[in-house]
């Protein structure tokens, strides 16, 4: 959905999902690549999370952006295991598309 909200056509959001799905990263940048590969270990194994690793997203992103990119990781991974718990569905639509005009009735 952040990548809907990003400005992805859907076109586009179907080949970043891919290639993000893929694993192989390496048409991503060196920051994107470690994002990913943390919140990965995050969600894999959150407890396996050391301070080097947010050290790198430091020298990568900065110390506000590296907080971000870990405060977006553990919502993401949250509202994952929230919704998988209580077997929440997903929005079947995207709602931040624009919303479709209402139809008028003709008298």
């Amino acid at each position: 959905m952040l990548l809907a909200v990003a400005g992805l056509d859907k076109t586009a959001l179907a080949e970043q999902t891919r290639r993000l799905a893929s694993g192989d990263w390496s048409g991503f940048t060196p920051a994107e690549r470690v994002a990913f590969a943390f919140a990965r270990k995050q969600a894999k194994e959150s407890a396996s999370i050391k301070s080097q690793d947010v050290e790198k997203l430091v020298r990568h992103f900065g110390p506000e952006r590296a907080l971000d990119v870990v405060w977006w990781a553990c919502r993401c991974h949250y509202m994952t295991r929230v919704a998988d718990a209580f077997q929440l569905p997903l929005e079947r639509e995207n709602v931040f598309d624009d919303p479709k005009p209402k139809q008028t009735s003709q008298r």
